[in-house]
């Protein structure tokens, strides 16, 4: 496999030498350098894009590392100074070798200013748990060459353990309770989630079960230190500050609005959604309800909220939610073919249980292969309710997440979003790797909230799911007023309740982890609310230069076709 990976990179450059220049040259020389010592320095990442070379080890997290990888970026950092006129290089290179100075100043930032390894607890758990994880959720190779590898992440373990407590000083709390329940998943995972690849080699999983139990112990003393000492000193600010938040808004975006003009679109198209999801839900208020007087129906909130309650009788549960979020999988990808919407891969899809050391954050997610791996599939992970919700929070639960909204969730997450998405960009090819292992997240957010629109428009679900698809539309609006509220001012918890469920509808329990997961990041919420309002802008704009020409499916398939690079690349590669 490791030949392969760079077999692979070498047959791409070759494919792309063509019309180069020596600038050319010179440019990915810079760049397989930076990203080779990249993968390096994040094994975990170099296993989930397909790298396999790492596999048996995990990042270092010391103070003298993180040191020297910050030397290193500002050494390549100044070397792309010479390429400021983008124009001296040819095709991909154009777009690639800005992406690249872009991502190194955002390493430059997060290592210098950000500093998360000494106040994130939750930094440590991509090595203490996906690190592993990732060995045994993919077949990308036989069980007695992966198991090897996995002996060797769980060794490293304790190290990693031991340089969290070396670094982590005050945490904020909310970072703190997260990790230790999220260690507990990671403990689970250790004893009993490692079995689907341990089963394949009976005496390789007999040889390991030591190993086995002395990670899980190292597991269970490090949440003991993290709920018995870390916990007690977790007094640090969740929130970033407007000078952090400024600068990491900017990396995470990579868009042209700033701050300023994000907030002003957001508070402009939370009126305007307000508007529209009303308009769809009067017609289904009179069916529901035949009796309403004109007072009522004038009453726009209480008629979306009285919609939205009456669809929310229809719900999945724990042991049903799963199972129909495959069923919505193949209807929406039977929708998509029908119209001709945009090309269907034939990457395999695997609707799945959400891994507990996952949850937390999100009720979903798409796991799309790496860039560099062969023959991945794709995970569309669903999360059950945590075991410890009572009754009524579980109920609330699902009634957010009702049958209509699974299929704008699905649509969101799997068909056309993420899934198809991302399974195209994995077919991109360029001189460097610059553009597959550093992805937009605004172009890649921003295409799943479009296509949720765009099935909308196509009459996907009727207006049942169209009131999903406005009530996700104004969830992203909200998404983005909490991300800057929180992080640049002080907007305080019954200020963000009031926000989620009074203006846009969400559910209690909704609000309730969102508002964690506001806390708990910066800078990614925006990421859905700035990428759809790019996409829309870039549709607009190919529908009034292609006029008469504009064909939705063929407009779909080239915006797809450049990767997953920011949006603004997008349209100037679309000449737009």
């Amino acid at each position: 496999m490791k030949k392969i990976i760079f077999l692979v990179g070498l047959c791409l450059s070759l494919s792309f030498k063509a019309g180069a220049n020596p600038k050319d040259d010179e440019f990915e020389k810079i760049a397989k350098d930076y990203i080779e010592n990249f993968l390096a320095s994040h094994p975990e990442n170099a296993t989930e894009l397909g790298d396999h070379r790492f596999d048996s080890v995990l990042s270092d997290y010391s103070a003298q590392t993180r040191g020297r990888m910050l030397a290193n970026a500002k050494q390549v950092r100044e070397a792309l100074k010479k390429f400021d006129d983008y124009k001296q290089l040819t095709g991909a290179n154009q777009v690639d070798v800005r992406i690249l100075r872009d991502n190194i100043d955002s390493e430059i930032f997060r290592l210098e200013e950000l500093r998360e390894a000494e106040w994130n607890p939750l930094v440590y758990n991509q090595s203490l748990a996906n690190s592993l994880y990732v060995l045994v959720a993919r077949d990308f190779d036989s069980a007695e060459k992966r198991i090897p590898n996995l002996r060797q992440r769980m060794d490293g373990i304790p190290i990693v353990i031991k340089q969290a407590e070396a670094n982590l000083q005050h945490p904020p709390r909310v970072h703190t309770e997260t990790a230790i329940e999220q260690i507990q998943g990671a403990i689970n995972l250790v004893r009993n989630g490692l079995d689907p690849l341990l089963n394949q080699a009976p005496q390789l999983k007999k040889d390991l079960a030591p190993i086995q139990e002395k990670t899980a112990k190292a597991l269970e003393d490090y949440k003991k230190w993290l709920q018995g000492d870390l916990l007690k000193r977790a007094d640090g600010d969740f929130r970033l500050g407007a000078e952090k938040f400024r600068k990491k808004l900017h990396f995470a975006l990579a868009s042209d609005l700033s701050m300023e003009e994000i907030k002003q679109r957001a508070n402009a198209d939370l009126e305007q959604t307000q508007a529209a999801i009303y308009e769809t839900a009067l017609p289904l208020h009179k069916k529901y309800f035949p009796k309403a007087d004109e007072k009522t129906l004038a009453d726009k909130k209480q008629v979306t909220a009285a919609v939205l309650k009456k669809l929310a009788e229809q719900h999945p549960e724990d042991n049903t939610i799963v199972s129909y979020a495959q069923k919505i999988v193949g209807e929406a990808t039977d929708f998509v073919k029908s119209r001709n919407l945009v090309a269907v891969p034939n990457t395999p899809l695997d609707v799945i249980v959400m891994p507990e050391f996952k949850r937390g954050q999100s009720i979903a997610y798409c796991d799309s292969s790496g860039p560099l791996e062969k023959n991945g599939k794709t995970f569309f992970a669903v999360a059950p309710t945590p075991n410890d919700w009572q009754k009524p929070r579980k109920d609330s639960f699902f009634r957010e997440y009702n049958n209509f909204m699974v299929c704008d969730l699905t649509v969101h997450e799997a068909m056309p979003g993420h899934y198809l998405q991302l399974s195209h960009s994995n077919e991109f090819h360029a001189p460097t790797l610059v553009r597959a292992i550093f992805q937009s997240g605004t172009f890649i957010e921003g295409w799943a909230v479009y296509c949720e629109q765009m099935m909308a428009e196509q009459g996907y679900g009727g207006p049942e799911v169209k009131m999903q698809q406005l009530k996700m539309r104004l969830r992203a609006i909200a998404n983005a007023i909490l991300d800057q509220s929180i992080h640049t001012g002080n907007m305080s918890e019954q200020q963000a309740m009031n926000l989620m469920m009074k203006e846009t509808f969400q559910e209690e329990g909704e609000a309730v982890a969102k508002w964690k997961r506001a806390r708990l990041s910066s800078a990614q919420l925006s990421t859905y609310f700035v990428g759809i309002s790019e996409h829309l802008d870039l549709r607009a704009a190919a529908q009034k230069k292609w006029a008469k020409d504009f064909v939705l499916g063929k407009y779909n398939d080239q915006v797809i076709s450049y990767g997953s690079p920011p949006v603004k690349y997008v349209r100037e590669l679309m000449g737009l």
